[in-house]
């Protein structure tokens, strides 16, 4: 069986707000299940509950879209993210 597939990266960190900029190399909707790694430590799961483009909610989101999400952790400019 396959492992997860990379379906983005991180492009920026906003940290006083917790909001990630992903750049989406596939598509992604809300519901989805995501996995983000990288650094010596992160490396964690989260449901995908709300995103935005250019500052409005979307639904769902398509390869070459950047996208803002809320994240549960820190992360980093290049952290790959996967679909869970």
């Amino acid at each position: 069986m396959a492992g997860p597939k990379q379906i983005g990266e991180i492009s920026n960190y906003f940290e006083h707000i917790g909001v990630a900029a992903i750049k989406l190399s596939a598509p992604l909707k809300v519901g989805d299940k995501i996995q983000i790694k990288g650094g010596e430590n992160t490396d964690f799961e989260q449901e995908v509950d709300s995103m935005q483009i250019h500052h409005e909610k979307v639904e769902k989101a398509k390869k070459g879209d950047e996208i803002g999400l809320k994240v549960k952790d820190k992360v980093r400019k290049g952290y790959k993210v996967f679909k869970a």
